[in-house]
């Protein structure tokens, strides 16, 4: 758990804390440090190098340190953006609240992200996507066994913005459930709801979740409440942490069930189904 907070820390909001540079270039920044290197939210990739990953790794090769060293540092120096350090009390979920409609939200997720709206409309529909009041940005909703609520996952609809609202549980990311023996994991929503609009033949049987990043927590509670998979498919980025997540995420599953990775044609299955588009 602790590692997986760790690697959840904005790298960007890091740098600045200790003192770095880092400047905006698009949708990405560049650390002054090291101009090769491109960082978006808690991932990094240094061009020059073919390689990347995530903040601890990222601490103990640009920074010297041992990996205890680096879990001091991003746990206890910055914690995770709305996540308590291990000392704080775990502040209670709550929703935030809803917008009178979707519009918004239904715009950027159609006309930015390229989803069907049908397909973007029944997730609506069940309450797990909706915009919220107060920043318009897109609610993506987790829910545990019982359908409750316990997660959600923010998407800006005008800024490039992206976080987990306070107190979510990480064990209860956004997904859908169906009767089948599959399932297919993602790192996010969006490239969850882009796979299915990729490949849609009887969906709904099928079981999906997102991790919200590279958090093992969501796949580790389907597995032991859901004896009835037997087939797990690793559909995370197309990158070293990506594929460095799969690795790891792989010997999670057990002997009773098979595991896949699917590796999307470009770096995610957004991209892929916006240049199919």
């Amino acid at each position: 758990e602790q590692i997986d907070r760790a690697n959840e820390v904005s790298l960007v909001g890091f740098l600045m804390s200790v003192g770095e540079e880092v400047k905006q270039n698009g949708k990405e920044y560049r650390w002054a440090a090291h101009d090769s290197m491109t960082i978006r939210d808690n991932k990094w990739y240094r061009h020059s190098q073919s390689k990347g990953g995530y903040p601890i790794q990222f601490v103990m090769e640009f920074m010297g340190k041992s990996f205890p060293e680096a879990m001091e540092m991003l746990l206890h120096e910055y914690p995770a953006e709305g996540r308590p350090s291990p000392s704080a009390p775990i502040p209670e979920f709550r929703l935030p609240k809803r917008n009178a409609d979707n519009n918004a939200a239904i715009q950027y997720l159609t006309e930015e992200r390229s989803l069907d709206k049908d397909l973007v409309g029944a997730f609506v529909l069940s309450g797990d996507i909706y915009e919220d009041a107060e920043h318009h940005n897109v609610v993506f909703v987790g829910r545990d066994r019982e359908g409750t609520p316990r997660y959600a996952s923010l998407r800006g609809t005008k800024l490039k913005f992206r976080q987990d609202v306070t107190g979510s549980d990480k064990s209860c990311g956004f997904a859908y459930h169906g009767d089948g023996r599959q399932l297919f994991v993602f790192e996010a929503p969006i490239d969850l709801l882009s796979f299915i609009q990729l490949y849609p033949k009887d969906w709904t049987r099928r079981s999906y979740c997102s991790l919200g990043g590279v958090s093992s927590r969501t796949l580790e509670r389907i597995l032991s409440e859901r004896s009835e998979i037997t087939e797990v498919f690793l559909c995370l980025d197309n990158d070293t942490a990506g594929n460095d997540a799969s690795d790891r995420l792989a010997g999670l599953a057990g002997n009773a069930v098979t595991v896949t990775r699917l590796v999307p044609a470009r770096k995610d299955w957004n991209e892929v189904l916006k240049d199919r588009d």
